[in-house]
C-alpha cells in the first residue's frame, strides 16, 4: 500500500466517522496544534503524558529595602557569628547602594582577595582600583571622583546589578547625613514619620532607600527603617506603633490601641519599667537603629 492510498484511506475513514467531508484536514492541525503545545511545554514524560517544566517552588519573599548605618554595614562581613555560629552574608556598598554579594564570597568574604571591602562603602576605592583602606567607608569621595573615574563608579555598580545581578538591599547612609540625636522632636513631628509615606525621599533624606520611620521609645526616638522595615514599616505588625511614643505599650507588651496612643509610664511599676527599659537597649545595642532625636517629656 503506497502512502498516498494510506492517506486517501485514512481521509475516508475520518469522512465516514465525522460525516463532514475533508474533515482528515482538520484533524491533522489538531494533531499539529497538540503537538506544538507539548513541544513548548516540555515534551513527554515516560507515561506519555505532557510535562510543565516551570519551576513550582514559590519564590522566597525578598525583604523591603532598607537604611543602613556605617556601623550596622560593618557587621556583615561575611564571618562566622559567634552568637549563631553561623557565616554572615557578605555586604558592600558602592556609592551608597548596598549588595549582597554572598554569592561572590570567595572574593569578598574571609580569605578572599577583596575581604577589605565586606561591610563596607568601597565606591571610590573601586572606581579608583585602589586598596588604600582610607577610601573606605567615604562616600563623600564618590562626589569628588574625576569623569573617568565617576564613570568607572558606575560600570561597577552596573555589573554588580545587571552583570552578577547581586541583589540590592538598601542604601548607606553615612553618620554625617544622620540627624543630631539631641534634636528635640515634637510629637507632631514623630507623627510624620508612620511608615506610610510613599515616592522617593528627597531635601533632608536624599540617598534613602526609603523614607525614615520614627518611633519613640522613654525619651529617645529611633529610626527603624535602618533595619525594622518588616516589623515598623506599612503592613507590619508594630506600625501601629510607628510615629508615636510607644513607651507605654512597649513596657506592657501591649497591643491595646489606647496604650499606642497613652504614652505616659509614670503609674507603671518598676517591673514594667525595666521591660521598656530593656526594649531602649535592644534598639541600640542589638538592632543599631540610630537615636535621631529627643522627646520632649519628662521621666
Amino acid at each position: 500500500m503506497t502512502i498516498s492510498h494510506a492517506a486517501k484511506e485514512m481521509g475516508d475513514w475520518c469522512d465516514a466517522m465525522t460525516g463532514v467531508e475533508g474533515s482528515s484536514g482538520y484533524v491533522v492541525l489538531l494533531v499539529c496544534t497538540l503537538l506544538g503545545y507539548v513541544w513548548i511545554n516540555g515534551g513527554f514524560q515516560a507515561n506519555g503524558s505532557s510535562k510543565h517544566v516551570e519551576e513550582e517552588e514559590e519564590e522566597e519573599e525578598l525583604e523591603p529595602p532598607r537604611n543602613f548605618t556605617t556601623k550596622q554595614l560593618r557587621f556583615f562581613d561575611g564571618k562566622m557569628n559567634e552568637k549563631t555560629e553561623e557565616q554572615k552574608p557578605v555586604y558592600l556598598s558602592v556609592g551608597g547602594t548596598v549588595f549582597d554579594v554572598s554569592k561572590g564570597r570567595d572574593f569578598y568574604g574571609p580569605g578572599g582577595p577583596y575581604e577589605m571591602f565586606a561591610g563596607r562603602e568601597c565606591g571610590a576605592a573601586l572606581a579608583t582600583m585602589s586598596f588604600d583602606e582610607s577610601l573606605l567607608d567615604d562616600l563623600a569621595a564618590c562626589d569628588t571622583l574625576g569623569v573617568g573615574d565617576k564613570a568607572e563608579l558606575r560600570n561597577w555598580q552596573e555589573k554588580f546589578e545587571h552583570y552578577r545581578c547581586y541583589p540590592i538591599k538598601g542604601r548607606l547612609v553615612p553618620d554625617a547625613k544622620l540627624p543630631s540625636s539631641e534634636r528635640i522632636i515634637s510629637m507632631e513631628e514623630l507623627a510624620k514619620f508612620d511608615g506610610n509615606a510613599e515616592g522617593k525621599p528627597e531635601g533632608n533624606h536624599a540617598g534613602y532607600a526609603l523614607h525614615p520611620i520614627y518611633l519613640g521609645a522613654w525619651d529617645k526616638v529611633f529610626d527603624v527603617s535602618f533595619g525594622g522595615v518588616p516589623m515598623y514599616g506599612k503592613g507590619g505588625p508594630y506600625n501601629r506603633f510607628a510615629g508615636k511614643d510607644a513607651s507605654r505599650a512597649l513596657a506592657l507588651m501591649s497591643f491595646d490601641p489606647k496604650d499606642a496612643e497613652n504614652p505616659d509610664i509614670s503609674d507603671l511599676e518598676e517591673k514594667k519599667v525595666k521591660v521598656l527599659k530593656d526594649w531602649v537597649a535592644t534598639f541600640e545595642e542589638k538592632k543599631g537603629y540610630p537615636v535621631v532625636g529627643r522627646l520632649d517629656k519628662e521621666l
